[in-house]
């Protein structure tokens, strides 16, 4: 199974999880920056701002919290693209190197229920976003709202997602530029009711807190996207240059994220009203200090900043899915997810009475195996020098073998560990009571200590993944890249 070389032109992208042929690969690494810059520039990032005062800590403490975590946590994401030149494969083919040909199905489901839940949560967020802005204009924003705008965001989530690569190339330099522009007018309009003594009067935290600040904003950001960083860098030629990859990436990735959430820190620090009403909702709560002109325009730079990030997901995850073992054509995998997240977002927008706290919970509980995977795949990368052996990525018999136990060991000994030593906001959702097992054997004060919600499992799990696979797969990669590679069948994948 390995190297397709699709028919001559179609609307619908019919490459699944083959390695891309010589033939396609195509662009320069500054393109990368549209993908990530529209995937990152929705309103969503200002409320951040008041998700992160709400571990306690001051504006200066949340704006170094919130730079440090989107800029080191998309530098992981660039690290992961690098993966994605060199061996012209999706993300989770290419983890196929780390934890063989099969072994891969451990992360893959890993990686599918993490972007399913990213598309879940930023469509009930559009559908949230535009029944606030209809209440507020008078026109009602009840359920038939909800239900119209669902059906809008769903079509052009899954449409985009179906059609393929080329259409959300195209598609995010759009969003990246009507919703560049009117985050811009939104940001003016807010302006007026920042006030920065209210600001600077907000005291500070403490250690404890400021590292749950950071751990929040990395999973957050770059951590919910590493296992989906290498799709989008695949098609690039092989000459592209490395450090070009990496750094268009994070630069993409990063920069509208952090002028949104420091200006979400102002906004929220100014206003502890304001601060109260993004828990519940996050984006139509930005709409309450608008005038009524804008909030048509508001709609619609939230709604496409959603979408931008949502198009991205449910590619990858359909991608995800074919790389877990389902045999079916990308676009049928991206159909399906598209039902799942109608599935969720139905729940989420109509039934749930709470947003940022089971957020924060799926952030946090799944980051940790995502992390422990980050850590692994950032470390092979760093050890190779060559080239991935294309056609041993899909060979059980290969170079990479069928399941590699070492990797798959660090990820439930980076989960095991990280889960005990993680605790849920307010203890929600209670089915994830069981967390923090850990908290008070290791010293930090149990799950009422002040460690509670510093959520060191992530960062735990990272350096397990990371440190472990430097340590003990050294060998193994050299003896992978000392082999002769083989010249790609053109078979179907």
């Amino acid at each position: 199974m390995a190297i397709a070389e699709p028919p001559v032109k179609s609307r619908v992208e019919l490459n699944g999880i083959n390695t891309i042929t010589e033939s396609e690969r195509k662009g320069k690494a500054s393109n990368l920056f549209w993908p990530w810059f529209g995937a990152n520039v929705s309103v969503l990032g200002i409320s951040y701002g008041s998700f992160i005062l709400g571990f306690g800590i001051s504006f200066w403490q949340a704006t170094i919290v919130g730079i440090v975590g989107i800029v080191i946590s998309f530098f992981f994401c660039g690290v992961i693209a690098l993966a994605g030149k060199r061996g012209s494969a999706p993300t989770m083919i290419l983890s196929r190197s780390m934890f063989g040909v099969r072994g891969t199905r451990v992360p893959a489901i890993l990686s599918w229920i993490l972007t399913v839940g990213w598309e879940t949560a930023l469509t009930a967020l559009a559908v949230l976003a535009t029944s606030t802005v209809f209440t507020r204009l008078g026109w009602g924003g009840g359920v038939g709202t909800k239900v119209i705008a669902l059906i809008v965001v769903a079509v052009l989530i899954i449409g985009a997602g179906v059609i393929g690569f080329d259409v959300i190339m195209r598609l995010q330099v759009w969003i990246t530029a009507i919703t560049g522009v009117l985050t811009v007018v939104y940001i003016i309009l807010a302006l007026p009711h920042i006030d920065l003594s209210k600001v600077a009067a907000l005291p500070g935290g403490s250690s404890e807190s400021l590292i749950g600040a950071l751990v929040f904003v990395m999973t957050g950001f770059g951590l919910g996207w590493v296992n989906a960083a290498a799709d989008y860098s695949r098609y690039l030629p092989r000459k592209t240059r490395s450090s070009s990859v990496v750094g268009w990436t994070t630069f993409g990735a990063s920069i509208a994220p952090i002028v949104l959430v420091v200006f979400g820190l102002l906004l929220a620090g100014s206003s502890v009203k304001l601060n109260s009403a993004i828990a519940a909702d996050p984006i139509g709560a930005l709409t309450t200090i608008l005038p009524i002109w804008f909030l048509v325009p508001f709609a619609v730079v939230a709604i496409l900043g959603l979408v931008g990030g949502a198009v991205l997901d449910i590619y990858s995850s359909g991608l995800a899915l074919l790389s877990a073992g389902i045999r079916i054509p990308r676009y049928a995998a991206a159909a399906i997810d598209g039902v799942v997240m109608i599935i969720g977002a139905i729940y989420v927008a109509f039934f749930s009475t709470s947003f940022i706290a089971p957020f924060e919970a799926f952030l946090i509980t799944l980051g940790v195996p995502i992390a422990a995977w980050a850590g692994i795949f950032i470390a092979d990368v760093l050890l190779r020098r060559k080239n991935y052996a294309e056609t041993d990525l899909y060979k059980k018999t290969g170079r990479y073998g069928d399941v590699r136990w070492l990797a798959i060991i660090l990820i439930v000994v980076g989960t095991g560990l990280g889960w005990g030593l993680i605790t849920n906001t307010l203890g929600v959702p209670t089915w994830l009571n069981w967390q923090g097992y850990l908290l008070g054997p290791f010293g930090f004060g149990g799950v009422k200590g002040a460690w509670a919600y510093a959520n060191l499992g992530v960062l735990v799990s990272l350096v397990i993944g990371f440190v472990g696979t430097l340590i003990f797969s050294r060998a193994a990669v050299r003896r992978q890249e000392a082999l002769p590679i083989e010249e790609p069948v053109k078979v179907s994948a």
